[in-house]
Order: C-alpha cells, then sequence, then structure tokens
C-alpha cells in the first residue's frame, strides 16, 4: 500500500492508494516540522490518530511533504519518526513545496506555485525542477501574507485598541483574550506560528469589515512583490496557489495579482488528492519502466 501525506505545521492530510485505487476518503493528523517537532512528538501524534494506526503495518511507501523539510537533515527529523511508526514501508521526506508543485504540475510548462497557510512561501519551476530563489523566513521574519502573519497583526491591533470596537468585542469573545494570555501563548508556550495562525478563521468569517479587507489587502501585495515578482519574467507563466488563506481570499488575491500583472493559474485548498494522483501514475510508470 502507498501511503502520501501533505503537512504544514498545523495539520497533515494522508491519502492511501491500496494497489487499485485512491481512497476517496482522507485522513488527518496534527502536521510535523522539523523546527517544532521530534521523533518522540511524532510518534506520539502518529498513534492517537486511529485510522493510521489501523493500516500502519500494511503501508510499504509512504511519501510525506512536509513544512520546514527544506534540508537532508531536517527531513531526517521527520523521518526518523514515521520509520518508527510506519516499521514495514520506504519512507520518503521532502518539502511541502516540491507536494506543492507535484499538485499542480503540468508536464513541461513552467510555473511559480506558492503556498499560503499557517506559513508562506513559494518557488520557480522551469518545466523539468523547482528552484526556491526566495526564501522562507518563517513566522518571525516572515510569512507574508500567512495565517501566522495575519494572527500577529490581528492580535497586535487589538492590544493596542486599535480594531473596530464591534470586532474588537467579538474577538475577546470567541477567543477569551486577555493581554497576559496572547503573550503566554505567544512567548512561552510552544508552536506560536500555529496559535497566530488560529486568527485567520475569525477574519475569513469577518469580512464584511473594512479593516480585515484591508489587512488582507495588505498582507497579498507584501506576499507577492516579495514572492512572485522577485522571480525574474514572472508576468510570463501562471502562478498557482496553494493553501487555506489564498482559498478563502481569493478575490483579494485575483486583485492583487492583478494589479501587478500576474497570471492567476491554480488555486487549490488542499492538495492531497491532486499529489496523490500525480505520485500514483509516476509509481505506476517507474513499474512499468522495470
Amino acid at each position: 500500500m502507498l501511503l502520501v501525506a501533505d503537512s504544514g505545521s498545523t495539520k497533515a492530510d494522508w491519502k492511501l492508494f491500496d494497489g487499485d485505487k485512491i481512497h476517496e476518503k482522507k485522513m488527518v493528523s496534527k502536521g510535523f516540522n522539523p523546527f517544532f517537532h521530534d521523533k518522540a512528538f511524532i510518534l506520539n501524534e502518529l498513534n492517537q490518530a486511529e485510522r493510521l494506526v489501523a493500516i500502519k503495518d500494511k503501508i510499504t511507501k509512504l511519501y510525506f511533504f512536509g513544512a520546514g523539510c527544506s534540508s537532508p537533515d531536517r527531513c531526517e527529523v521527520i523521518a526518523e519518526g514515521l520509520r518508527a511508526f510506519f516499521v514495514n514501508a520506504e519512507v520518503i521526506v521532502d518539502h511541502d513545496m516540491l507536494g506543492a508543485v507535484y499538485s499542480v504540475y503540468t508536464e513541461g510548462e513552467p510555473s511559480i506555485v506558492s503556498i499560503l497557510g499557517t506559513g508562506s512561501n513559494s518557488t520557480f519551476y522551469d518545466g523539468d525542477a523547482a528552484h526556491e530563489n526566495i526564501p522562507a523566513l518563517s513566522y518571525i521574519l516572515g510569512d507574508e501574507g500567512s495565517g501566522s502573519y495575519y494572527g500577529k497583526k490581528i492580535l497586535a491591533s487589538y492590544l493596542y485598541n486599535r480594531l473596530p470596537p464591534k470586532m474588537h468585542r467579538e474577538l475577546t469573545e470567541a477567543y477569551g483574550l486577555t493581554k497576559e494570555g496572547i503573550f503566554d501563548r505567544v512567548y512561552n508556550q510552544p508552536h506560536a506560528n500555529v496559535y497566530l495562525a488560529s486568527f485567520a478563521k475569525f477574519l475569513s468569517d469577518h469580512k464584511e469589515y473594512h479593516y480585515v479587507k484591508r489587512l488582507v489587502y495588505q498582507g497579498m501585495l507584501e506576499f507577492v512583490d516579495i514572492h512572485i515578482c522577485g522571480y525574474e519574467g514572472y508576468q510570463n507563466v501562471p502562478a498557482h496557489f496553494i493553501g487555506s488563506i489564498a482559498y478563502f481570499f481569493e478575490d483579494i488575491l485575483r486583485e492583487v495579482a492583478s494589479r501587478r500583472q500576474v497570471k492567476v493559474g491554480t488555486i487549490i485548498k488542499q492538495p492531497i488528492h491532486n499529489l496523490t494522483e500525480y505520485l500514483v501514475k509516476r509509481e505506476s510508470e517507474l513499474s512499468a519502466a522495470y
């Protein structure tokens, strides 16, 4: 059996191919990022995912594409935890950007592929290989236009009392916010990026506020200016976007893209099904070659 995972820092989506068909129902676990998680954490979380526990010994090959898996050493951090759980599987770990490229793959077509989820990143695909010439700086220095970016902005405005009064009240009621609680979650507790990104849903549910529209627009503009316009000839290739932020704020993203002469291609909320289809096809082609 072949298992495929697409993981951000918040959650991971899993898809199973049993040699006959891709199972329609996806499985979900917490996301694993080598900057924040180790073997023990990965093993503990996987052991709580009942559907994965039920099939773990049947998996013979696992592809895992994850946020932060941008070097062999970081990939090995994740692979170590996965191998301890999927004991009969060949485990292949790579960057989530490569998974994003595969999910929108059109043979031989150059494109810019971006992720806008908990974090943000982009790569230029030349039709044969991906080139990440613009680095992802994570949630403290970068992640423009991402969930964690918007979480930082909205919490700062909340603490500075610069939100519209009604929005301030609704945010307090929805999350039970206090200054002390925010400081503890951001500065003392682990996974601050995931906590910050959790406020993106509030923005999505309150699109009618001018504050929200302006904030999202500014974040999208920063992302496009840095992570798309930074590639030479960006106007001449399609730009594909993957992730919940791109999906839920598609109208604003398209407005920003038009302003910067960016040709929007595919916008996908979750790449797992397309990614699995690509890998199943590739595995079939490799088998036929032998």
